[in-house]
């Protein structure tokens, strides 16, 4: 369900205090909701903290309502779920559009939280926090590289041996192109290991190693080289392709003729970490139908 405005009827009480006692916010909650103006008061906007006053007050709430996605491993503290492609996993600004962590936060409260991103797109693992003291922890471990996270992706053409890209990306800002990051002398280091797999046909499967996390990293590297991944509609199209796409006007056929796939085929596969002294190694195997689908296309 995502984002959605209720309202309520206040008499002479402090703000704060009325989203903290009676809708169950966190305080860092309840103060983030005034900062990024989802509260008002009588039609106008909530600024201060401090502030109190009586009316209808309106404040924008998260309400999970979800696909009914199950993870496939859970520990007391945390939860790892296959996402299919094409499930986001935050809800798009304040849509009112359905999210992984509609599922997450339906299955154990508010508290439950996603602590590390997935493209729509992209498939695979993703690990979700059960409470605030897990969330922090896995936070600090993925800004730390502590957990290792490897990618299959299937590209055109072959590629016969690894390689180690080291491109510097850039976030693009020229709305006449219609990719988010470009490959830029300016832009931040950026590092892929690529390991070739098996050839299927005219393309090549491979394993993706990321030793910096750049938004888009995989996808515009194997452009760069030559190789974008099957179904890719911004990178490795034409600009026209590519606007067609992000305004919803590219239906499925047209997409596979033109990307080879009706989505992104990449996948996050595969994580590695320690998390209160104990060692986890968790692998899905969910790409392989895709690639066996791609076939009878």
């Amino acid at each position: 369900m995502g984002f959605v405005t209720k309202k309520f009827e206040i008499k002479n009480q402090k703000i704060l205090d009325f989203l903290i006692k009676d809708l169950k916010f966190s305080t860092r909650e309840a103060k983030r909701a005034i900062d990024r103006g989802r509260v008002s008061l009588n039609g106008k906007r909530i600024t201060e903290k401090a502030a109190k006053g009586s009316g209808i007050l309106k404040c924008i709430v998260f309400e999970p309502n979800g696909y009914g996605i199950k993870p496939i491993f859970e520990t007391t503290h945390f939860a790892v779920f296959d996402k299919p492609s094409n499930v986001a996993i935050h809800p798009k600004k304040l849509a009112n559009t359905k999210s992984l962590l509609d599922d997450v936060r339906t299955l154990w409260g508010n508290n439950a939280n996603l602590v590390h991103r997935l493209d729509k797109e992209t498939s695979g693992l993703i690990i979700a926090s059960k409470n605030k003291f897990s969330e922090s922890i896995l936070k600090q471990m993925f800004q730390n590289k502590e957990i290792r996270k490897k990618y299959l992706a299937l590209v055109r053409g072959h590629i016969n041996k690894e390689l180690t890209i080291k491109k510097p990306i850039l976030a693009n800002k020229d709305e006449n192109i219609k990719v988010k990051v470009l490959i830029h002398p300016e832009g931040k280091e950026s590092i892929t290991i690529i390991k070739p797999i098996k050839k299927i046909g005219e393309n090549t499967l491979i394993e993706c190693i990321l030793l910096t996390g750049r938004q888009h990293q995989i996808r515009v590297h194997l452009f760069s080289i030559g190789h974008p991944i099957i179904g890719d509609p911004l990178y490795g199209v034409d600009n026209e392709f590519a606007d067609r796409y992000l305004n919803k006007l590219v239906n499925d056929q047209e997409r596979i003729q033109k990307t080879g796939a009706k989505r992104l085929m990449l996948h996050s596969y595969k994580l590695e970490f320690e998390f209160m002294n104990n060692k986890y190694i968790l692998k899905s195997a969910s790409f392989e139908k895709e690639l066996k689908n791609l076939r009878k296309i």
